[in-house]
């Protein structure tokens, strides 16, 4: 049994799901005590929960303490692990507005590495504070994953915003062929793509969020490719904006910001930018938060991968360090100049 303190790092969900990934594909039991101890509201959320019994189905593995607000969980993850053929496709619910997105993070490495194909029809949250978007999955962590060798195809057919969530989203995933090392290191100036999206809200929301995100790019001589901006199906009001840049030559940027009620549109659109442009001016191969989402799959990676960001968040170093420990990688964090870093992996695989 792998024994993971959930306090450690940053002390977040993250660790938590990471655990869990390695577990399974590792063929080892794990448990995760302290779960989110660092936050204001600790312990398994629903979403949490949502991905555990997932997983339990899908596998057949026996959890324990697997309910809201648990501090501690058992997964009971074996060597020799076999996915149900009759369970090629699977409906899941994680109630609310739970984040498929982070649901996603954790799911598809595991599917796709071990081998399977699976179809999935996600109802939850598709756009919520605390998580990537929708959007953010479908145009910027696709496309990285896919050059790792992870490939899945995303459709959106409801958006889910806080609080009612109920978004619906059909996923289907892939089993690799073949996993690559990644080499993204070498800038080259990139013009962003910018989506805005709104549901239930005056069809002036998502175009003031998008205006407003340009005329920020453009005030520091960044120029768009295309934009989109559109009204949504969706149970309760909500926006999203997203920021993004992807490219064969190894950019993959993408900056996001969630509406809230009594916060501007323009604010909203404003907030993506600025994001945008503080890893865009730093000369970032990968933003900030897809720093932290490469180093689980890349773990599985044979050889060296390596790629150039602007900032080491308590996320990516949190990460590193439990995978280090839980799946044997190496790793380092080189320093070229202010804002500006290479994260090496060597990877361990399991196939």
């Amino acid at each position: 049994m792998i024994l993971v303190d959930g306090s450690m790092g940053e002390g977040g969900g993250q660790i938590l799901r990471s655990a869990i990934t390695i577990s399974i594909l590792i063929g080892k039991p794990v448990k995760v005590v302290n779960i989110r101890s660092n936050r204001k509201d600790p312990g398994l959320k629903q979403q949490h929960v949502s991905i555990l019994q997932l997983l339990s189905r899908i596998f057949d593995i026996r959890t324990e303490n697997v309910v809201v607000g648990a501090d501690w969980v058992e997964f009971k993850a074996h060597k020799n692990l076999e996915i149900n053929s009759e369970k090629d496709k699977v409906h899941v619910d994680i109630g609310t507005a739970g984040s498929i997105p982070l649901l996603l993070q954790t799911l598809i490495p595991i599917i796709s590495i071990f081998q399977k194909n699976l179809v999935l029809r996600i109802q939850g949250g598709t756009d919520v504070r605390y998580s990537p978007t929708i959007d953010y999955t479908k145009y910027v962590h696709r496309d990285v994953l896919s050059r790792i060798g992870i490939t899945f195809n995303i459709n959106v057919i409801k958006r889910g915003f806080y609080p009612k969530g109920q978004g619906i989203v059909d996923v289907e995933i892939k089993k690799i062929s073949d996993l690559h090392t990644v080499e993204l290191c070498n800038f080259k100036e990139t013009q962003p793509n910018i989506s805005s999206i709104a549901g239930r809200l005056p069809r002036h929301v998502p175009d003031r969020q998008i205006e407003y995100a340009i005329t920020t790019l453009e005030k520091k001589g960044i120029k768009t490719i295309k934009h989109k901006s559109a009204i949504e199906n969706s149970e309760s009001p909500g926006s999203s904006i997203l920021v993004y840049s992807t490219s064969d030559s190894g950019i993959y940027l993408g900056a996001d910001s969630i509406g809230e009620k009594g916060i501007r549109a323009e604010t909203i659109g404003y907030n993506a930018a600025i994001k945008f442009i503080a890893d865009h001016e730093a000369q970032a191969c990968v933003d900030q938060h897809l720093a932290d989402m490469l180093v689980l799959p890349l773990s599985f990676v044979k050889g060296k991968s390596r790629y150039k960001i602007s900032k080491i968040t308590n996320h990516l170093s949190t990460n590193l360090e439990l995978i280090r420990k839980l799946n044997g990688i190496d790793y380092s964090l080189e320093k070229i100049a202010d804002n500006d870093f290479i994260v090496s992996i060597v990877g361990n695989p399991v196939i």
